[in-house]
C-alpha cells in the first residue's frame, strides 16, 4: 500500500485480490467512528472530487473513507469492463467490502450519492452486520423509474465528450448556477481531463451498457433495519424526488430530509447544511427530518 498526505487528506492505493487496486482518500483518526462515502457515476468523478469538502469538515469527528470505486478515477478499470449496471454493481460492491477488510475497518456508516446510494443499499444487503447507519443522497434504486432528460445526458456523455457538454451536464446538477459559488466551467475542465482517459471511458460505457438495473423492491427495502437518512434536493433534475420518497417510505427506520433550493449536488450546493445534517445524524444528534 502506497500513501501520501496533502491538506489533511491521506491518499493511498490499496491492493485487493485478483490484481485489483482501489484509490482511497481518508481523513480523521482511524479510531473514530468510520464512514464510507460512495460517489456517483458522473463522467470523470472520483472519491475526492465528490467528497473533499465533506470529509475535511467531518474529520474532527469521524474516520472518513472516500474511495474511487472500481471502474472510476485511479482505481482499477477492468478490461474488458462488465456490461450493464447490475453486472458492475455485483463486482464493485463486494470489492468495497474487501476494501474494508484490508483497511481493518469492522463496522461503518455509509454515505452514498446517487449510484453510491444504490451501492450502499446493496452493501447493506450483502453485509448488514458491517453497517451502522446509512445516508442516501439523491439515490436511485426505485423500480420502473424513467431516466430524466438530464440523467440521459450523463449516460450518453461519450456521444459528445466535450468541455461544453460536460459543463452543460453539471449545470443540470445544481438548482441555481448563479448562486452556486463555484466555477462550473472550471469543474467541467477538471472532470474532462479524467473522463478523457480511455479506461475511464471504457468503464462508463460498460456501466451504462444494456442490461438489468440495480433496483430494490418494497420487500427488500422493508428488510433493511438500519437507521437511514434519505436526503433529497427538492429541485433535483437528475434523480427526481419521487425516488427518495419511495426509499424513505419502504425502509422502516428511514427519515426523509428535503433540501430546498437544491439540485442533485447537495454536498456542494448546500455544503454547510449537508455536512451538518449528516454529521448530526451519524453522531446521533439530528432531530426528526421531513417525513415522507
Amino acid at each position: 500500500m502506497t500513501a501520501t498526505s496533502t491538506d489533511a487528506v491521506r491518499t493511498s492505493d490499496v491492493p485487493l485480490k485478483d490484481g485489483f487496486s482501489t484509490r482511497v482518500y481518508e481523513t480523521g483518526e482511524p479510531g473514530r467512528p468510520a464512514v464510507l462515502l460512495l460517489h456517483g457515476s458522473g463522467p470523470g468523478v472520483s472519491g475526492l472530487s465528490n467528497w473533499r469538502e465533506v470529509i475535511t469538515t467531518l474529520a474532527d469527528r469521524f474516520h472518513c473513507i472516500a474511495p474511487d470505486i472500481i471502474g472510476f478515477g485511479d482505481s482499477t478499470h477492468p478490461d474488458p469492463a462488465p456490461q450493464g449496471f447490475l453486472a458492475n454493481a455485483e463486482l464493485r460492491v463486494p470489492k468495497l467490502i474487501e476494501l474494508l477488510d484490508v483497511l481493518g475497518v469492522g463496522k461503518v456508516s455509509l454515505v452514498g450519492n446517487s449510484m453510491g446510494g444504490m451501492y450502499s443499499l446493496r452493501l447493506v444487503q450483502l453485509a448488514p452486520e458491517r453497517v451502522d447507519k446509512v445516508v442516501l443522497m439523491g439515490s436511485g434504486g426505485m423500480p420502473g423509474l424513467t431516466p430524466t432528460p438530464d440523467l440521459v445526458k450523463l449516460i450518453t456523455f461519450y456521444d459528445d465528450p466535450t468541455r461544453e457538454a460536460m459543463a452543460d451536464l453539471f449545470r443540470a446538477f445544481v438548482h441555481d448556477v448563479g448562486s452556486f459559488g463555484a466555477d462550473i466551467d472550471a469543474i467541467a475542465e477538471q472532470r474532462l481531463t479524467v473522463a478523457s482517459r480511455p479506461e475511464v471511458r471504457r468503464s462508463h460505457l460498460g456501466t451504462f451498457a444494456p442490461g438489468p438495473m440495480l433496483t430494490f423492491s418494497p420487500e427488500e427495502l422493508a428488510a433493511i433495519t438500519h437507521q437511514t437518512l434519505v436526503i433529497q434536493g427538492r429541485e433535483d433534475r437528475i434523480v427526481p424526488p419521487e425516488a427518495s420518497h419511495y426509499l424513505a417510505r419502504h425502509i422502516p427506520a428511514a427519515d426523509l430530509y428535503v433540501m430546498a433550493r437544491c439540485g442533485h449536488w447537495s454536498q456542494f450546493e448546500q455544503a454547510a447544511l449537508f455536512s451538518k445534517v449528516i454529521g448530526d445524524f451519524l453522531g446521533g444528534s439530528l432531530g426528526d427530518g421531513v417525513t415522507p
